[in-house]
């Protein structure tokens, strides 16, 4: 594989939090331009950490990375702020639908293009492009954001990141405590933003199901260390994995695939 092709490389990654506590040791993934790639565990299983160790934010939490290394587009994103990183392309959307509730769901996703100090007319035209992405935002664009559902909330948040014009979009648990049609329109419209623009996407989810079945790529962490990684369609198939480490049921006889353990 072609090292221009990968626009985020994270290797060996291991992190503390207050020099003591360890999230991670032994994180590592690849993700290619244009690719969607998952990244499952169990609650605990370091996911949060994961994400916030890409985005930079862990020095922000008493968080620190003591080994290996985490590479943007190139850049080693330690040596980066995080709204540099934004500026760059590399924008994340934490979990917990963080919406500023007393403004209007438009002016939310404004914020966002203001962020990256986008003209009035680069920030109407990008609103319209968010809009058709998710038509309810537009049916919502006046409501304050605090007023609307959880779902609502979601999309907010996602449209407000894409106003940024990323790069690579960092979702952490965007399925939480949405009702599963709410789910699958949120990652059917991931997916299509993906095939249409060529956004590369990593995200964090519990709900491996629904994460299998739209992303490109996967790969399980277990108490903070990356134990598998492969195709997601491939990993979708195998049942004795999905029970073992995402605690799913499993039927038995699962098929053989070309997922590789990590090292």
């Amino acid at each position: 594989m072609h090292n221009d092709d990968i626009i985020l490389a994270v290797d060996a990654v291991h992190a503390t939090y207050n020099h003591a506590i360890t999230a991670l040791h032994g994180v590592g993934f690849q993700i290619r331009r244009g690719e969607i790639l998952a990244l499952l565990g169990a609650n605990g299983a370091g996911k949060t950490t994961t994400l916030k160790a890409v985005s930079n934010l862990l020095p922000a939490e008493r968080g620190q990375v003591n080994a290996g290394s985490i590479r943007y587009d190139g850049s080693d994103v330690s040596r980066r702020a995080p709204g540099d990183l934004v500026r760059a392309g590399l924008v994340p959307v934490l979990e917990g639908r963080h919406c500023f509730k007393s403004l209007s769901v438009e002016d939310n996703l404004v914020a966002g293009g203001i962020g990256r100090s986008g003209r009035r007319a680069e920030i109407n035209a990008d609103l319209e492009r968010i809009y058709a992405y998710f038509p309810r935002l537009k049916e919502k664009r006046r409501t304050l954001s605090g007023l609307t559902s959880g779902g609502e909330q979601q999309m907010t948040a996602i449209g407000r990141a894409l106003m940024s014009r990323p790069r690579l979009l960092v979702l952490d648990e965007p399925s939480m405590g949405l009702a599963p049609l709410i789910v699958q329109d949120i990652f059917q419209t991931l997916k299509k933003l993906n095939r249409d623009t060529g956004l590369s996407i990593l995200v964090a989810e519990q709900n491996s199901a629904v994460a299998l079945k739209y992303a490109d790529q996967a790969t399980v962490l277990e108490n903070g260390v990356s134990v598998l990684s492969g195709a997601a369609a491939d990993l979708r198939q195998r049942e004795d994995i999905r029970a073992f480490y995402l605690g799913q049921e499993a039927s038995p006889a699962p098929r053989s695939t070309h997922l590789h353990a990590v090292a």
